[in-house]
């Protein structure tokens, strides 16, 4: 039996009927993981950097946080990626949100059309209904909550009750979800340090022979250890 709960849960993530999905070409041009990659081995590090954030959490992590050390790092590709990777499971809905208010990027690696606005614009009440902004990325079971309105400084928007409301209802979109919030850089933003507080676990993202040992000790600091499950290096050759 379905409660009347699940049922408006449900009804935020949108229709993917009538959707044309990404094929084989557009997502190897836009560098998005595949189950069925002829080069197995960029789908295989996301699905093994999945499986291992859902045995540190014993696969209850609902709500993760990629961040990358420094703009530049690849937290993007890597928050976009994971997203995907998780997607993979046909059994789960997975949200994809776009906290880089500055730089949003998610969107356009999506080719996602932000008719009704984004985050912003929910979190600063021009939309009303959460399901509005929320949009079909082309790629099955995979929904994405864009920017929308950008936003050059934050100030205390995603630190909003309204924000933490909107991560407790995505949490409750499914049985088995992930959301997923692309953050910006933690050398670079507070808003990072904020995100986190609303996660089961935060991966923090280093630029490979880019950020020194230094940048990626600072980037940590900043956040909570008990949700820091690891730093992912970006184009390890």
């Amino acid at each position: 039996m379905t409660s009347d709960n699940d049922s408006r849960s449900a009804a935020l993530v949108p229709s993917e009927s009538a959707v044309q999905r990404l094929d084989s070409r557009q997502l190897d041009a836009r560098r998005i993981v595949r189950h069925d990659m002829q080069d197995a081995r960029p789908a295989d590090a996301f699905r093994d950097l999945r499986t291992q954030l859902l045995a540190r959490t014993d696969s209850r992590v609902e709500v993760l946080l990629v961040a990358p050390v420094a703009r530049g790092s690849g937290g993007s590709y890597v928050a976009l990626n994971l997203a995907a990777a998780f997607a993979f499971d046909e059994t789960r809905q997975v949200i994809l949100v776009d906290c880089n208010l500055r730089q949003p990027c998610l969107h356009q690696r999506l080719d996602v059309e932000v008719r009704n606005g984004g985050l912003v614009d929910y979190l600063e009440g021009r939309v009303d209904n959460l399901a509005d902004v929320l949009y079909p990325s082309g790629l099955a079971r995979l929904t994405l909550l864009p920017v929308g309105t950008r936003r050059e400084a934050s100030g205390d928007l995603l630190g909003h009750a309204r924000m933490r409301g909107m991560i407790d209802s995505l949490r409750s979109v499914a049985e088995k979800v992930t959301v997923i919030l692309d953050a910006p850089a933690a050398n670079a933003s507070p808003d990072t340090r904020i995100l986190a507080t609303m996660t089961d676990c935060c991966v923090l993202v280093a630029g490979y022979g880019r950020d020194t040992p230094a940048a990626v000790q600072s980037a940590s600091a900043v956040l909570d250890p008990q949700r820091l499950a690891g730093v992912v290096f970006n184009r390890v050759p």
